[in-house]
């Protein structure tokens, strides 16, 4: 009958006397449990690669956001002067279809139709006239408290929230304060736009065109410093103005 003994065990009774190198081999080896790798995935190495995996992505998207470039601050904007008007673009005749835009914009707010003779009143127009864009808008200085100001008028190409800029008939870029400072503007009716034969698109609408009923506003800029966007979110109240 052919010896069954385990090699192990005869390797230890060579090194240790032969109850050591039995206890040493039930204990280490006989009786050591043998670990089977499993024919499934284990669900935490599942885990795990997914987690590495979107610790990759989020580093990944970290340096990609870092890449990218921040915007500019106020000071940056003013340095580069984004804002500024070249001079080659400071010509009146640029913005005349800008004026004429404008006009569609406040007859749409104002709900004045062709055919129709329009009439507003301040409880009903005051509100919606103050939180209107302007820009491409024509005002007159009537009043200001620089003497060399009053009479000027222009087409509105900036419209800040201390500031109206306006391009005049002469292309000059005037910068007039609001403060202290009443403006007017008109408002043809439409059938006296469209139904004109001499007004043309790229034709300058002068106050000789815009018709006997056209509506005439005062614009007080102490009460208009706000910019643009922010009139056109902000509820407007009728109320005294004790410089009147």
């Amino acid at each position: 009958m052919a010896d069954t003994t385990h090699p192990a065990l005869d390797l230890l009774k060579k090194a240790h006397p032969p109850e050591i190198a039995s206890a040493i081999f039930t204990e280490k080896i006989l009786h050591k449990p043998l670990h089977l790798r499993p024919t499934s995935p284990d669900p935490n190495s599942q885990d795990a690669r997914a987690h590495r995996r979107l610790q990759r992505l989020r580093k990944k998207e970290k340096s990609r956001r870092k890449q990218r470039p921040k915007p500019l601050s106020a000071k940056e904007k003013r340095i580069i002067g984004i804002y500024e008007i070249p001079k080659r673009s400071q010509k009146y005749e640029i913005y005349v279809p800008l004026h004429r835009m404008w006009l569609g914009y406040i007859w749409e707010i104002l709900g004045m139709v062709k055919g129709k003779q329009n009439w507003v009143t301040a409880e009903a127009a005051g509100s919606k006239i103050a939180s209107a864009d302007f820009h491409g808008a024509k005002l007159v200085v009537l009043r200001a408290k620089c003497v060399s100001s009053v009479g000027l008028q222009g087409i509105v190409v900036r419209d800040t929230k201390f500031t109206f800029q306006i391009i005049t008939k002469r292309n000059e870029l005037k910068i007039i304060p609001k403060n202290h400072t009443i403006f007017r503007f008109q408002i043809p009716q439409p059938d006296a736009i469209t139904g004109n034969s001499d007004v043309t698109p790229d034709k300058d609408i002068s106050d000789d065109n815009m018709g006997a009923n056209a509506l005439v506003f005062e614009l007080h800029g102490d009460s208009f410093e706000h910019r643009a966007i922010d009139r056109a979110t902000k509820k407007f109240k009728p109320r005294n103005m004790a410089e009147l």
